[in-house]
């Protein structure tokens, strides 16, 4: 392919996906500007506490699709038609029983599960009404996830980005018809995100039914070994989204601590718009991937270099940016967010996200090394990066620095984290490139 083309299918994949992986965000972000208008502080602080299990849904959906697409491509780059069906029965079905179980687990064990996470007191209520709600619709979560990625690497990312998007616009319009015309409180915002997921995936689903797809279910035999092939090659999109549950309840203890509800209600502020941030960085790996598993499945390793350089140097562009926006647009940003104008969130939320944006120096490297190993067969060290960077390194660093410097060191936490796996990331790709070599 020449190189013109393969800038414009650079381009063009991984616009679709920046603007739909921002989509998927905003509807959490969409979440958190209304409770924290409607319903105040105290709202604020159920949902965040609540919102951790969506970490854990589309992680398990993201490992599913991302992997299971992955595997799909180099599959049809390499004319094994039977196996990728199989590849897409698996990763479907799975799906559907992991959504199953949780939507069981919030019907059951909602008000538990919102203890675990830190809820207590008048909080405690809220955080289970939304917990039982948001995990109803955790099958339509996890398929939605499976089937944008297929989709994706199916040929298809223009309608991957619209289900994306129109599940997003869908869930921002029911939140301020549920809060504020139908007065649903907690449960209204809940119900709407629930319903994105369904739209997306009915969208997605025309993908199927007007015979585009190359990819159908079929009767195979499936074996676990089959599983963990394309589970281990989407380990790393599993990691970095679950990540965000786990640095997001460790976060909350240890805030809950050091500075009360006020302070959760703060960091609440800071991760939700970090997450927003984050989608651009997923928009770039999920865009890159399809297209550097395709070059695998043939072998063609110069391509896959320029692929994966392509996106380091688009996502050290938006992380400067971002990491300048953190730095001189806090005030509005927070203001946003802060609509009884409270001059105690304001200076605490502000502080904190001068200090955790610095991270996004190094998250864009991270990100896209992790997704640029997965996607070309070599899920070990793809998962190994993960893993440090969102649970031992930035868990370890938050108790740490947390004990040492307080609220400031919780900050620092991730940043910290980000540089240590930016380090550990160029030593892994060096020593992938002299293994090459050799």
């Amino acid at each position: 392919m020449r190189q013109s083309a393969l800038y414009r299918e650079f381009t063009t994949y991984v616009t679709l996906n920046i603007l739909g992986s921002l989509g998927l965000s905003c509807y959490i972000l969409a979440d958190t500007f209304f409770v924290a208008s409607r319903l105040g502080a105290d709202g604020l602080t159920a949902l965040n506490l609540a919102i951790s299990v969506f970490g854990l849904l589309n992680g398990l959906g993201m490992m599913l699709g991302i992997g299971g697409g992955a595997r799909y491509s180099i599959f049809q780059a390499q004319g094994m038609e039977r196996e990728a069906n199989r590849t897409f029965t698996i990763a479907f079905l799975t799906g559907a029983g992991l959504g199953l179980f949780f939507a069981l687990c919030g019907l059951f064990f909602a008000r538990p599960l919102a203890a675990l996470l830190g809820a207590e007191g008048h909080i405690l209520p809220m955080c289970a009404t939304y917990l039982r709600t948001a995990l109803s619709f955790a099958p339509f979560f996890i398929l939605n996830q499976v089937m944008t990625a297929f989709v994706r690497n199916d040929g298809n990312p223009k309608l991957a980005m619209a289900a994306m998007l129109t599940g997003s616009l869908t869930n921002i319009v029911l939140d301020y018809v549920f809060l504020y015309p139908l007065d649903m409180g907690i449960f209204g915002a809940a119900f709407a995100t629930g319903v994105a997921p369904v739209v997306g995936l009915l969208l997605s689903s025309l993908h199927i039914l007007t015979g585009r797809s190359r990819f159908r279910l079929v009767r195979e035999p499936m074996r676990p070994r089959h599983l963990f092939s394309l589970s281990a090659l989407g380990g790393a999109a599993f990691l970095n989204e679950c990540s965000t549950s786990v640095v997001l309840v460790v976060f909350n203890l240890l805030i809950l601590h050091l500075a009360g509800n006020l302070g959760v209600a703060a960091y609440s502020i800071v991760a939700n718009l970090a997450f927003v941030m984050l989608g651009i960085f997923n928009g770039i790996s999920n865009g890159t991937q399809p297209l550097v598993s395709q070059a695998c499945g043939r072998g063609d390793l110069p391509r896959q270099r320029t692929l994966y350089r392509m996106a380091l140097i688009l996502a050290t562009v938006f992380g400067v940016g971002i990491t300048a926006l953190g730095l001189f647009a806090a005030p509005p940003l927070v203001a946003l967010f802060n609509s009884a104008g409270d001059p105690a969130l304001q200076s605490l939320a502000e502080g904190g996200m001068h200090l955790y944006f610095l991270g996004f120096l190094f998250v864009g490297f991270n990100l896209i090394t992790a997704s640029y190993l997965g996607a070309t067969e070599r899920p070990l060290p793809s998962s190994l990066l993960s893993f440090f960077r969102g649970f031992v390194g930035i868990v370890v660093l938050a108790l740490c620095f947390g004990l040492l410097f307080g609220l400031t060191g919780v900050w620092l936490a991730f940043p910290a984290a980000e540089l240590l796996t930016a380090l550990a990331g160029a030593a892994v790709q060096r020593r992938e490139f002299l293994r090459i070599q050799n």
